[in-house]
């Protein structure tokens, strides 16, 4: 037995946890719900904690470069301490919220490529290796992000990618210590214009904050990024013509040279980053609510890509 407990510090013959999603696909605000099924090893255990956490890949930026990563953004226990005899089965069910910025990996069932998100399970064992599952999930867009992609489907911008960067957005109110982006090619008639447009939501139970940043093209009076901020409730983006919001934004962006709509604030560095160029403003203030609102799918057919592949390896050895 003795032998045992030495081989089980080690994490020989401990006990095993697997994690079961009720639904692989929630929303932002929603609740990632399901159980956590553990089995007794060869040994009695004392589990001190089973904690689950939310994970995404994010990207950092450094004075040396950029590293991506897995970053944990959530965290909720789930059980408190309790002995697990040999061979024991206990399964724990669960409920966590989903915070209302947790970034979209999917729009109308097509992923976006570039997006890795992930449920964590910790089982912490006394004087043991620590038991770990990683799971993915998927997130879906609300109705009001959804309209406001439709929009730009409904203009021909074409999905690039999306990622996570690591810092917040000056003069938004942010909850997670990071935002999405999510990056388009223009259509034709822009392209002499902007390189891309990069859209990014903060939502919270009551408001939705739209964000668009063009990468404006060198040449005369341009070669800077141009910022245009849209702060409405779900039901009035659900309203809101958001082709013609964006149309209007971006007829603008020729003609503003002045102060942008804000700027970028870095966690790591006081000026970095796209978001550190200052450029035109183009619809930079507040936008109350718009005309009739849009429907339809956000048609990606560049979107596709494996986010599962992201997590292999991470996952703790047992």
């Amino acid at each position: 037995m003795v032998f045992k407990r030495l081989l089980g510090a080690f994490g020989v013959g401990g006990p095993s946890v697997d994690t079961v999603l009720a639904v692989s696909r929630v929303s932002p605000g929603g609740s990632l719900s399901g159980e956590v099924r553990i089995k007794g090893g060869d040994f009695e255990a004392e589990i001190e904690h089973v904690t689950l956490g939310l994970v995404a890949r994010i990207e950092t930026e450094h004075s040396e470069g950029e590293h991506s990563g897995l970053g944990e953004f959530f965290r909720a226990e789930v059980s408190g301490p309790f002995k697990l005899g040999v061979g024991e089965e206990r399964a724990i069910p669960f409920q966590v919220p989903v915070p209302w910025e947790t970034p979209l990996t999917e729009v109308q069932g097509r992923p976006l490529s570039g997006m890795a998100m992930g449920v964590r399970t910790e089982l912490a064992i006394a004087k043991a290796v620590d038991k770990g599952d990683l799971d993915p999930f998927s997130v879906a867009a609300l109705p009001s992000q959804e309209a406001v992609l439709a929009g730009f489907s409904g203009l021909g911008f074409h999905f690039r990618s999306a990622d996570l960067e690591s810092g917040r957005l000056y003069g938004v109110q942010q909850s997670l210590p990071f935002y999405q982006e999510i990056e388009f090619y223009p259509p034709p008639q822009y392209a002499g214009l902007v390189n891309e447009v990069e859209l990014t939501f903060v939502a919270d139970a009551g408001r939705l904050e739209v964000i668009l940043e063009a990468d404006k093209r060198g040449g005369h009076g341009s070669g800077h990024d141009s910022f245009g901020r849209f702060q409405v409730s779900h039901e009035q983006a659900l309203q809101m013509d958001w082709g013609a919001e964006i149309t209007t934004w971006l007829n603008g962006l020729a003609g503003h040279r002045g102060a942008p709509y804000g700027g970028y604030h870095d966690d790591h560095h006081d000026h970095h980053g796209h978001h550190g160029h200052h450029g035109g403003p183009g619809m930079g203030a507040v936008v109350a609510a718009g005309a009739a609102g849009m429907v339809g799918g956000f048609v990606a057919a560049e979107a596709i890509d494996e986010i599962g592949d992201f997590f292999e390896g991470d996952e703790e050895e047992e």
